[in-house]
């Protein structure tokens, strides 16, 4: 990490928490085992693929039909790990912008990716150090299922907000702070089923939808209803649903008059 720590353990004048960037980066070599600590986000990855794709298909008018119909747009992926989404979205046509705050999962994500001639921009910074850089913004910005696991949850979504053009996106996907959500995905998922490690989320750092909206006051920046996202045991597949009370997405947008 290029930033100073205070003695909290964040890094100081950003949203991170030095903790889960250390674990996180204990696992880097292991983001593309498909059967390793990540298959259980490998399982998830089409189901938001598809809300990602379906949701710019629509908002952007563009060609569905087409081979890369986002060849025009500009994405960022904070907290983009080993590419995991970034490749996806890159296929797709977008110019893709991968950030992390760990060194090693951008190794891993440089690597897979040059392996693959994927032409994708990574880099090993803090979103606010992207924002204080003067970055050109972008067209599409994902954050999807880091915002429980960074220390200011408030001050992170506002910068990743700062950081969306007018007229574009902003993706949050996370897990909603219910007693539905600790029983499946910590109890469940960690201490029954095995799926994730031990210790992979903190049910106090889960956030509600009505806690993204409030985060995303004060941003030119309007969310849609929350879209749930949950795992059907019978065919062993996630999909969208109504339900929020565990795994769920949201976008936000700027207000049609303010787009352009």
């Amino acid at each position: 990490m290029a930033e100073s720590l205070n003695n909290s353990g964040t890094a100081s004048g950003f949203s991170i928490d030095e903790g889960e960037v250390a674990r996180f980066s204990a696992l880097a070599t292991r983001w593309w085992d498909v059967k390793g600590e990540f298959a259980p986000l490998h399982r998830f990855n089409p189901t938001r693929v598809r809300f990602i794709r379906d949701t710019c298909l629509d908002h952007f008018g563009m060609d569905e039909k087409a081979r890369a119909p986002f060849k025009t747009l500009r994405l960022l992926d904070v907290g983009c790990g080993g590419g995991l989404l970034s490749e996806p979205m890159h296929r797709m046509g977008f110019t893709v912008t991968g950030l992390d705050a760990s060194e090693k999962n951008i190794g891993t994500a440089t690597s897979h990716a040059g392996e693959g001639g994927l032409d994708i921009r990574y880099l090993n910074q803090t979103v606010e150090q992207l924002a204080g850089a003067g970055e050109v913004l972008f067209d599409v910005v994902l954050t999807m299922e880091v915002i429980e696991h960074v220390a200011d949850p408030d001050a992170f979504l506002k910068t990743c907000a700062s950081l969306v053009k007018p007229g574009g996106l902003l993706f949050v996907a996370t897990l909603n702070r219910s007693l539905k959500a600790y029983a499946l995905a910590i109890i469940g998922a960690e201490y029954v089923l095995n799926w994730v490690p031990r210790g992979t989320h903190d049910w106090t750092k889960f956030l509600s939808p009505s806690e993204i909206r409030q985060f995303l006051d004060g941003t030119p920046l309007l969310p849609d209803p929350a879209v749930g996202v949950e795992f059907n045991p019978l065919t062993q597949q996630w999909g969208l649903s109504d339900d929020t009370e565990v795994n769920y997405m949201m976008v936000a947008r700027y207000p049609v008059t303010a787009a352009f």
